[in-house]
């Protein structure tokens, strides 16, 4: 994610209600409402982990309605008499579980489901949720908008941290990952695109086209996307052989296209680095200037509001690895994904000799902002591991001195044991999830290194460290 520089109250606490099944022959409990993330208690759900969303969906920028079947299948982690799902906004129309009718009720974004009979421990089962509206988007603690943005011409997604609410009922936290089937159906001369790869693209007959995506590796709901927009649509491939599909505003074509030329290239040096490209295909969504205040790492088609430049599109490219791939446990670890990211774009820098990574860690030490603008303050406000609160996930600690805490492991480790423990963490924990403490336990085993010095002074200390 590009850095947000927004500020604004939180959002109102959401309310929940649970009511369970009743009778003498109720073998299960209810679901927890929530997850207790520590900044995000009510975000996701308890009782079950899903598997796969399947979400049909239809789109007519002309008046703004959504209309949406979202099946959903999961495994029943308990015996369920009710479970909950997040939804924002919009009209449920109809619920089923296992193909019978479902009771169900809404309190604030929680939609709690009964089942006609309890669901068994280690069960897997299809809910299906038939919804339409003109959806609003989620408004988060920094007052940032995510959910669904309308645009002139039509919208866009975007999940972090808990807006994909705003357009599907799910399992809304990023330690439930899912594969996804999407298919977006709009009028004809519209482009419709979601994440993975496009099975299908077919005019049905009636002034629509319906475009059918699939991505089968995990995906945290959060980097879920579908934008619909007259794009124009460039596909190619890595020359490891990558599939890569971008979906660019007219109006911003011409700025996109030297940023964009060069993602090939910038898969090829990432899978150098940090290993493997992690998914089957790559790309972007670049929407009209001025659509969101920031660009998100949406898995495998980030998207960019308006032209994005080359370090944007590097930093959201390593998204995929830190972030998508290895997705955070709680909302808490956000610098293992934009620390991360940062890094990356240091390296890339320097891989290409550009300011080293070491100018810039020094720069920022010494408020240097002729090296790097961003070195000016600010980046030492807080330890990026113990963000203060849920406004400040996306601040600029968890961004720059996470990325100095990486720089200070290599200084301790040198660039063989480090570079061997970024390869080692993205392959280690592909398509899981990782919490800070995972790390930092995965860091010292991996380089035989002790770390306690970094960790304690630059991972979680108060104040401005020292070199």
């Amino acid at each position: 994610m590009e850095l947000k520089r927004l500020a604004a109250p939180a959002v109102t606490a959401l309310l929940v209600l649970t009511t369970g099944c009743t009778g003498a022959t109720v073998q299960g409990r209810p679901g927890a409402s929530g997850l207790r993330d520590p900044f995000f208690p009510r975000a996701g759900n308890g009782g079950y982990q899903v598997d796969h969303y399947a979400l049909d969906l239809a789109y007519d920028p002309a008046d703004g309605r959504l209309h949406g079947t979202a099946v959903i299948t999961a495994r029943a982690g308990q015996g369920l008499s009710s479970f909950n799902l997040d939804f924002s906004g919009l009209k449920v129309e109809a619920v089923d579980v296992q193909g019978a009718a479902a009771r169900y009720n809404r309190t604030g974004n929680e939609l709690t489901v009964r089942p006609a009979k309890d669901l068994k421990k280690g069960e897997v089962f299809r809910t299906t949720v038939d919804y339409s509206g003109r959806p609003k988007p989620v408004v988060d603690p920094d007052g940032s908008e995510e959910g669904w943005i309308t645009t002139e011409d039509g919208a866009v997604a975007v999940g972090e941290p808990v807006g994909s609410m705003g357009w599907f009922p799910g399992n809304h936290h990023p330690s439930d990952k899912a594969a996804y089937d999407v298919t977006v159906t709009v009028p004809d001369g519209y482009e419709a695109v979601s994440n993975g790869r496009l099975r299908s693209r077919r005019e049905t007959g009636d002034g629509r086209t319906e475009f059918a995506w699939h991505s089968p590796e995990p995906m945290a709901s959060y980097l879920a996307t579908v934008a619909v927009g007259k794009f124009r649509v460039s596909t190619g491939r890595t020359p490891s052989g990558v599939e890569v599909y971008n979906a660019v505003d007219g109006g911003e074509a011409a700025g996109s296209e030297a940023a964009l030329k060069r993602l090939p290239e910038m898969v090829e040096w990432a899978s150098t680095r940090f290993g493997p490209y992690p998914f089957g295909t790559a790309g972007s969504i670049v929407m009209p200037a001025g659509t969101l205040a920031y660009a998100l790492e949406t898995q495998t088609k980030p998207v960019y509001p308006g032209a994005p430049g080359e370090e944007l599109v590097l930093h959201e490219l390593a998204h995929q690895w830190f972030g998508n791939s290895v997705s955070p446990k709680s909302w808490k670890d956000m610098w293992l994904n934009e620390g991360f990211a940062t890094y990356a774009e240091w390296l890339w820098s320097e891989d290409r000799g550009g300011i080293t990574a070491q100018r810039r860690f020094e720069a920022f030490l010494a408020g240097d902002t002729s090296v790097d603008a961003e070195a000016g303050g600010g980046w030492d406000a807080f330890p990026p591991a113990a963000p203060p609160g849920a406004a400040q996930v996306s601040d600029a600690p968890v961004y720059y001195r996470g990325a100095m805490v990486l720089h200070r492991i290599r200084q301790e480790v040198g660039d063989e044991a480090f570079f061997g423990l970024l390869r080692g963490w993205t392959a280690d924990h592909r398509h899981g999830n990782a919490s800070t403490a995972d790390f930092t336990a995965y860091a010292q085993r991996r380089t035989g290194h002790d770390l306690k010095k970094v960790w304690d002074v630059w991972l979680y200390g108060q104040g401005r460290p020292r070199a």
